[in-house]
């Protein structure tokens, strides 16, 4: 198992402390390979002789098809915690049994440690919140960054040494660990991309909401992953499947698009008017969980590039804390304005493929210069003539900018 040093880092703070401890993210992001490592965490940090007071269970695997009601995984967890010692105990993708958080809220209760996994975010909504309101603590895992990808090529023996010829692998795979670590074909990528996506889909949204028109959902997901960086509005959904005579009223639009977000297979970027100092109740802007799931509806060209680009941006910012938004100063777009968690700092970006050509080096640029306070701003690029300046404007490669530890 390959560490996710930053994830454990968290962590350290709150083992055997008397907190839940919380993993969301999208299917296949790594949370069972995350929780295996806490537990190794756990062990290294509280010392254990032994895994004897150590439970892990994942409800994927079919050996546990019978726990999955809260009563008779309950009765299963009463009859390994037979001693006094403290347990650790590791329930992966708990979501699948009936009634969960009951089953959570009585081995609180005990002298235990829990840890859980899930890919739905309804688990930190109406359903956890609704027992365990203030004594749990969430970890969110992301698909991998491009400073992780590298690092687990390298360590898995694939990397280039390159980190140009590593971007382009980047870009093209994605940042789903499992490509990461074993050699594929690009057709073998997409298949298991695929893969991935129709299982998060099935699972945590059609199944999970009751979903019988999939149909409908389908062109939903193809309309937003065709439109990654454009602006959307359920009001423009709804009128493009009036066109493909697959009407749908607002509330319905509305509610799919709200079940793919607590899936977490899409992410929402609010308007936000940097004028007025508020946010916009108009169009948003949508982005994937990992820019290699807008393959599974369209092949990577060089007109799609820009969204792909935006994508890898956007959850590159999300990965490190900021709450991102589109940017709006009167006719003018910010493609992100990015405020840090603790509120302490802004940074303004702009994104496009080249700003070689004049005319798109103004368009690109002038919205950052418009921007009259002393934050960071940049132009992220593919453009090979990258290192440039303008009136505190920086230009900025996208190797660079996702190796940064730091951006000002």
């Amino acid at each position: 198992m390959l560490q996710r040093s930053s994830y454990i880092h968290d962590l350290q703070g709150f083992i055997d402390k008397p907190l839940i401890k919380v993993i969301t993210g999208i299917r296949r992001c790594g949370k069972s390979t995350l929780l295996r490592l806490f537990q190794e965490a756990v062990l290294e940090r509280t010392k254990a002789p032994d895994t004897n007071h150590t439970i892990y269970i994942n409800f994927e695997e079919a050996e546990f098809d019978s726990l999955l009601n809260y009563r008779k995984l309950n009765a299963y967890l009463s009859s390994k915690m037979t001693g006094k010692q403290r347990y650790s105990i590791f329930l992966d993708e708990i979501q699948l049994v009936d009634k969960w958080e009951r089953s959570v809220n009585a081995l609180r209760l005990k002298n235990t440690d829990i840890y859980i996994t899930g890919s739905n975010s309804r688990l930190l909504s109406s359903e956890l919140a609704t027992l365990l309101a203030g004594r749990y603590v969430s970890f969110h895992l992301y698909t991998l960054s491009f400073a992780e990808f590298v690092d687990f090529r390298s360590q898995s023996g694939l990397g280039s040494g390159d980190t140009d010829k590593e971007l382009d692998a980047y870009i093209e795979g994605g940042g789903f660990p499992l490509l990461s670590v074993t050699s594929f074909t690009r057709r073998e990528k997409r298949q298991i991309v695929t893969d991935i996506h129709a299982s998060a889909v099935l699972r945590d949204v059609v199944q999970r909401n009751g979903i019988r028109n999939t149909q409908l959902l389908e062109k939903i997901i193809t309309f937003l992953y065709d439109n990654v960086g454009n602006p959307v509005s359920v009001k423009r959904i709804a009128d493009y499947l009036k066109n493909q005579k697959r009407g749908a009223d607002f509330e319905t639009v509305h509610n799919y698009i709200s079940y793919l977000e607590n899936a977490f297979i899409v992410y929402k970027a609010p308007r936000y008017d940097l004028k007025g100092k508020r946010l916009l109740e108009t169009t948003e802007k949508y982005y994937l969980a990992d820019h290699s799931l807008q393959y599974t509806v369209r092949d990577m060209r060089q007109e799609h590039i820009g969204g792909i680009l935006e994508n890898i941006v956007f959850m590159e910012l999300i990965r490190r804390g900021y709450h991102v938004y589109v940017g709006k100063q009167d006719q003018k777009e910010v493609d992100f304005v990015a405020e840090k968690a603790n509120g302490t700092g802004m940074l303004y970006i702009q994104v496009c493929l080249s700003f070689s050509n004049p005319e798109t080096r103004e368009r690109e640029f002038a919205p950052l210069l418009a921007i009259k306070d002393h934050w960071p701003k940049m132009v992220v690029t593919l453009d090979k003539y990258w290192q440039t300046e303008e009136q505190g404007v920086l230009g900025v490669h996208l190797r660079d900018f996702l190796l940064r530890k730091d951006w000002g």
